[in-house]
């Protein structure tokens, strides 16, 4: 007989009894000699027993994976250990003992859980879902309240595209363009960038009304399908149906990035989709099936080009890592899979060509159009510091401050340890994924890896969106850890866990961050002293009841994570508070057979047109032109990197622009050049009396002699009345600086406006007869709109921010002399006959040669014909479409088709054809593979 002394194993391995009776599961000597009559010897059992076959450790190839048998483990990897025979009455013994020779687990009390090892999938896609919902519910997001998950980019973009996308469908509108977005902009663009999740589609069966909520719920649904990929990943990679696979999917589907980034629905599909891509890849490089990887790679760079991007880096690079972890072989075998890994990545880019040829044309026009390359690397922050973004409540970061969102559980600290202690893992596995690991913290920190992988581009704020490819890796890499849970040394198991909390100890002392709350660290070494206790209790065999706690407390830490760090809320009520009346008044209007745009002056976002369906002018979008931007700047427009809107408009500006109708939250006075014309509960349209039509001629030298690139926008205004022969339409008045406030008094009743020129101040309020005015982004330089100021009244500027000095200009609109402007350049206007969304057809009479000007954005996707002949285009002014006319009448027609567009539809057409093609090759090599095989083994 051993002493426990001599099977203890230096300390690392388990006793003799414990090895028997744990890891292999087999009854001890005692245990037999226990059992009833009937019971087989020994040798008999052990050799029941080990049937099965021995664990083996396959790894992307490496042999890292283990067998099926381990598939019957509810916690581990390892099959459970039957209980004690002496603790069975005779004819359970016996049951057991028959059990134990078809290689069948032995269930017992003890092992009995609501929660059964097959149930890892499930799992992993409702819990998420149920977590989200209960979050809904506690923060009032409709129907629970009335609130909506309308965070950032959702509440200004997403909603009023998702609107837009939904009207074309329903009233048969074209998908290529739209006049809805920005004073008409490629659609075909905006939808590859926003919208081409194919899921959106479903939009069609929503009511208009709850456009909102098919966002939010979609996000709910898609968090849960991020947690059924990874453990679907899990279940087949390692070849087992633990529960673990659903408790690690809950951390996917509610780590750190979604917390921070769930918001963002446009990425969503990118996310649930990796895990397949993953997979995908390695049965491309094992086993040289590639369909997989092709077809998942291809639905995420047309669901999302953008975040595929990384998926594409990451893909390089995990490709490389697979050939190291295969089994050595010879130079034609890496060539192959070289070849393969190749062909179908470019196959999957093919695919979604479609999509992706526009959007790369369009943004060619974008202010991402050019990029410079950093000249010098630096760091923004510690490794340390980064890991300690794993401890959980601490707030997301989706500013400037650069820091990566990858809390996945805090448990990951010591599953980490157990998987870099774990003997049955190979160093060559363990030095690869950490090798990776090691690049992605490289990536977070190091200015110029950062700017690689967002596209060669520094984000504009939501840092590090590449963290759900690392949080995957630190995840599937504790589950390696967690599969050998049942074999693995106490004193791993103990030291990973003190491991764990010096770290967090070492984070409270160390760690600068102002986001992390003192609480933090306590519920983290909380949250790893459950886990630990959970790990033993397993191990002392009350398995069932260890399941159970584990998969609930895993839930409660994600769910507390998810509520402290995520959904932040907005009144539901507020957003759609106007909207019906808004769509009522704009439908007043159609049908009509002249173009005419419309602004909303109380605007909830830059893209009203399009979250109400109506035509209009302002735009924030990352697909925004930059030269128009850059015109609307000049013009005295609110503009910034990506958005241009109408605030600051003059109404030379509105004339310009074609915006023939304003909608006003408030009843407005009628003067000579803007009239009302109706109402619809507390909404107000007013028609702009003067308002230029889409396309006129102007004299061929205007171009040339307009002085657009002024600094002043009041300059650039004058400069174009003094080309056209006319008085300034802004005139200056009079006032006086004291101290860090600007004073004037108007000296005749009307329009007045004020230019900050002074773009170190951001902030301006101004004391008006009305009432106190606050502007903000005055930085951007635009006119402030004072509204009618009448005769003898003072107004007061004052900076923002104290010691702030003003620099400030004021102005009065002309009336007569925009009336003069107007005549001049409505001379020769084109009448139009019909538009719809890519169609224009109209005459103008030219009394004389000049340059046909329209206010259409210039996009290389419009063709035009002048009496049935192509005209040559241009783009004027740095921003319009125009072309050069003769004398006399002419009939001209305009039609738009996207840019890339066809090129897109023949590569994805040849791409799918040669898929397919490879299918069926392959469909028929396995056909003849399977009839060799009957032949040789008949």
């Amino acid at each position: 007989m051993l002493s426990r002394k001599d099977s203890a194993g230096a300390g690392e391995e388990p006793s003799v009894r414990e090895s028997m009776a744990a890891s292999d599961g087999e009854p001890s000597v005692r245990e037999v000699m226990a059992a009833s009559n009937g019971e087989p010897s020994v040798r008999e059992v052990t050799a029941a027993s080990n049937a099965e076959p021995p664990v083996r450790e396959t790894m992307a190839g490496s042999s890292a994976e283990p067998s099926a048998p381990e598939a019957s483990s509810a916690f581990g990897a390892e099959p459970s250990a039957p209980e004690e025979t002496a603790a069975v009455p005779p004819s359970a013994a016996s049951q057991a003992s028959k059990s134990r020779r078809r290689g069948n687990p032995v269930k017992t009390k003890e092992d009995a859980s609501i929660v059964r090892p097959g149930d890892g999938l499930l799992v992993a896609f409702f819990v998420p879902i149920v977590i989200m919902l209960i979050i809904y519910a506690q923060r009032g997001i409709f129907p629970f309240g009335e609130e909506s998950f309308l965070r950032t980019d959702m509440y200004h973009q997403y909603a009023p595209f998702f609107s837009e996308f939904q009207y074309k469908l329903r009233t048969g509108g074209s998908l290529l363009y739209s006049w809805d977005v920005g004073m008409g902009v490629n659609f075909a663009a905006l939808y590859a960038y926003y919208l081409a999740s194919p899921l959106n589609w479903l939009i069609l069966l929503c009511p208009k009304a709850y456009i909102i909520e098919f966002m939010t719920y979609m996000i709910v649904i898609k968090t849960g399908l991020a947690g059924l990929s990874f453990a679907w990943y899990l279940k087949k990679h390692c070849r087992t149906s633990t529960i673990g696979i659903g408790m690690f999917g809950i951390f996917y589907a509610l780590s750190g990035y979604m917390a921070a980034y769930s918001w963002n629905i446009m990425w969503l599909d990118c996310i649930l989709l990796f895990p397949l891509i993953v997979l995908g890849l390695e049965r491309l490089v094992k086993r040289g099936r590639g369909f997989l990887y092709c077809l998942t790679l291809g639905l995420s760079i047309l669901s999302n080009y953008y975040i595929s991007i990384m998926t594409c880096i990451f893909l390089v690079l995990y490709f490389i890592a697979l050939l190291i972890l295969e089994r050595p072989g010879k130079f034609k075998k890496y060539a192959m899979a070289c070849l393969r890994f190749a062909v179908y990545s470019l196959l999957a880019g093919g695919l979604a060509a479609i999509v992706l040829l526009p959007e790369i044309f369009a943004l060619q026009a974008t202010a991402s159009g050019n990029f410079t390359f950093p000249s010098a690397w630096s760091s923004y922050f510690s490794i340390f510091d980064m890991i300690a973004r794993h401890i959980g409540n601490v707030q997301s970061e989706i500013g400037l401050d650069h820091w990566p969102n990858i809390y996945c559980g805090v448990a990951v600290l010591m599953f980490f340890l157990m998987y870099l202690a774990c003997r049955k893992i190979s160093v060559k596995e363990k030095s690869v994924y950490c090798g990776l690991l090691l690049i992605f913290f490289a990536s977070f920190s190091i200015n110029v890896l950062n700017f690689i992988w967002h596209g060669f581009h520094y984000p504009n704020s939501l840092p590090c969106r590449q963290s759900f490819i690392y949080i995957f890796l630190m995840l599937f890499i504790c589950f390696r850890a967690f599969l050998h849970l049942k074999t693995m040394p106490r004193s791993h198991v103990a030291a990973s866990f003190w491991g764990a909390v010096c770290f967090v100890l070492l984070a409270e002392k160390l760690v600068e961050q102002e986001h992390f709350h003192f609480a933090v660290y306590y519920a983290a070494i909380l949250f790893l002293s459950i886990y630990t206790g959970l790990i033993y209790m397993y191990r002392r065999g009350r398995r069932g009841l260890a399941v159970f706690l584990a998969l609930t407390v895993v839930s409660v830490e994600a769910a507390v994570n998810m509520t402290v760090t995520s959904v932040t809320t907005t009144s539901r009520t507020a957003y759609t508070a106007d909207n019906e009346d808004v769509r009522f008044l704009a439908e007043t209007l159609q049908p009509a057979e002249d173009f005419y745009r419309v602004e909303k002056k109380t605007r909830k976002t830059k893209n009203d047109g399009a979250w109400m369906n109506f035509p209009s002018v302002s735009l924030f979008s990352s697909t925004a032109n930059a030269d128009l931007t850059k015109f609307f700047k000049r013009m005295g427009c609110e503009a910034s990197t990506n958005a241009y809107s109408i605030t600051g408009s003059t109404p030379l500006v509105d004339m310009l622009l074609s915006v023939r109708y304003a909608l006003y939250s408030e009843r407005m006075e009628n003067t000579d050049i803007m009239m009302y014309l109706r109402e619809s509960g507390e909404t107000y349209l007013y028609e702009n009396i003067y308002t230029l039509p889409l396309g006129f001629v102007v004299p061929s030298d205007l171009e040339e002699n307009w002085l657009y690139q002024m600094d002043n926008p009041a300059d650039v205004q004058n400069d174009l009345c003094g080309v056209l022969g006319s008085d300034p339409v802004l005139a200056l008045v009079d006032g006086e600086m004291t101290g860090n406030t600007y004073r004037f008094t108007a000296d005749i009743t009307g329009e007045y406006y004020a230019y900050v020129a002074n773009k170190q101040v951001k902030d301006v309020k101004a004391s008006l007869p009305t009432g106190q005015k606050s502007f903000s982004n005055t930085d951007r330089g635009y006119f402030l709109e004072l509204g009618t100021i009448a005769d003898g009244n003072e107004v007061t500027f004052t900076a923002g921010q104290t010691g702030e000095q003003l620099n400030v200009f004021v102005y009065r609109f002309s009336e007569r002399a925009f009336i003069s402007v107007y005549e001049k350049l409505n001379e020769m206007p084109m009448h139009l006959t019909s538009w719809t969304d890519t169609e224009l057809s109209g005459t103008v009479d030219a009394a004389e040669a000049g340059m046909f000007l329209t206010t259409i954005p210039y996009d290389e996707g419009w063709t035009v014909t002048v009496d049935g002949e192509p005209a040559v285009t241009k783009k004027a002014f740095e921003a319009f479409l125009a072309l050069d006319l003769p004398e006399g009448q002419h009939e001209i027609h305009f039609s738009y088709f996207p840019k890339g567009l066809k090129g897109g539809m023949i590569l994805t057409g040849a791409s799918a054809a040669v898929l397919l093609l490879l299918y069926l090759i392959r469909r028929q090599t396995d056909k003849q593979d399977k009839k060799d095989t009957r032949r040789t083994n008949p």
